[in-house]
């Protein structure tokens, strides 16, 4: 009789075998399943990832037309290549002179060139100031023209990428030297010039760009003597610039809020004067705290330049519009123009969030490894 209920007993446990391993298995999957409305989401998740992937490339690769004309497009079920073949220079250029592309072209590559040179840190120095004073005037005498020989091409006929990368870099680099004086000027003990700096900062930041633009489009020409003119580029950079500095004012005040106290002590015991000991102790630190919301301001106000076409500029993103508008490609050519600006908007974007991860490991000061070691 024992045998055969120890018998039985061997039978049951032999048969459980499965269904612990089963539960083990189903144990193990738990951390990442979770409940079983989190495994539904979750899997209706991956299949709406799955449904736009698969719809995307057969939009862009399998169902594309690379070949043909405006008929060619109109029959097809895909994106529609050849309308960015045929309107590219334009969408890059704008309404530059055609047989000039290249001098807004060479431009760009200068400017391309001193962007890189400026990221490798062993060029980090004060030659690197009188570099891009020359690549400035080197890639104003090519856009405007009117020296050696250059056509003079008037600044209504700029637009396109060059011109906001011209609006975004002199904006924000005129900007954060704006920015770091108000700061500055906001951090004094000195009344009068705090709230001057307050006020400033303050009132720019109240209103959004598009009013501060249109101001200094439409309304300062209306307080100018007879006869006397301000390019319109130059009044939209203005504008571009007083915003941006009043922003970035904010952020670089943050970080020198965020400098300890004993650094300043520390300064003054060395007999080192205010604008010494800013320039060499205080200013560094609280620059490099704020990298990454100066990283942000910088990346927002690149995609911001596109305001611009509210007082009559063209830039990238209205060029591309232009392009679409068409008669020729109208109603073809929907999606593909925004798509190749969303591509070009988010490779600039990523490579300045890029850069700005490496300046954080690059000056990063902190020696927790070695005391763990």
């Amino acid at each position: 009789m024992s045998e055969l209920t120890n018998t039985a007993m061997l039978g049951v446990e032999r048969a459980d075998r499965p269904l612990q391993g089963q539960r083990r298995w189903l144990a193990g999957l738990k951390p990442f399943v979770g409940s079983p409305l989190n495994a539904a989401v979750t899997l209706a998740c991956l299949w709406l990832i799955y449904r736009l992937v698969t719809g995307a490339w057969g939009w862009l690769v399998t169902r594309a037309v690379t070949e043909g004309g405006p008929q060619a497009c109109k029959a097809g079920n895909g994106a529609c290549w050849p309308f960015l073949a045929a309107k590219l220079r334009f969408m890059i250029f704008g309404f530059y002179p055609y047989e000039e592309h290249w001098r807004p072209a060479l431009a760009v590559l200068l400017f391309l060139a001193a962007v890189i040179i400026s990221m490798i840190s062993r060029f980090w120095s004060r030659r690197l100031l009188w570099l891009w004073l020359a690549v400035v005037i080197v890639c104003g005498v090519l856009m405007y023209g009117g020296l050696f020989g250059l056509m003079v091409v008037s600044t209504t006929n700029w637009g396109g990428l060059p011109l906001s990368f011209m609006l975004s870099s002199v904006g924000l680099a005129f900007g954060f030297v704006l920015g770091v004086l108000l700061a500055l000027a906001r951090s004094s003990k000195l009344p009068a010039i705090q709230v001057i700096a307050v006020i400033f900062i303050e009132t720019v930041r109240g209103v959004p760009l598009v009013s501060i633009l249109f101001m200094a489009s439409v309304m300062l020409p209306l307080f100018m003597p007879d006869g006397v003119t301000i390019d319109k580029l130059l009044r939209a950079q203005v504008a571009i610039i007083i915003f941006a500095g009043a922003y970035i004012a904010e952020t670089v005040r943050g970080g020198l809020q965020a400098v300890l106290k004993g650094q300043h002590e520390a300064a003054a015991s060395l007999g080192l004067g205010y604008w010494l000991s800013m320039r060499k102790i205080v200013l560094p630190q609280a620059l490099k705290i704020v990298i990454p919301p100066l990283v942000n301001i910088f990346i927002g106000f690149f995609q911001d330049t596109t305001l611009v076409t509210i007082i009559g500029l063209l830039d990238f993103l209205d060029t591309v519009r232009s392009a679409m508008r068409d008669p020729v490609w109208q109603g073809i050519a929907v999606l593909e123009g925004y798509v190749f600006a969303a591509l070009v908007y988010a490779l600039l974007s990523y490579g300045m969030g890029s850069y700005s991860r490496f300046i954080e490991r690059r000056l990063r000061t902190d020696h927790g490894h070695g005391r763990s070691a």
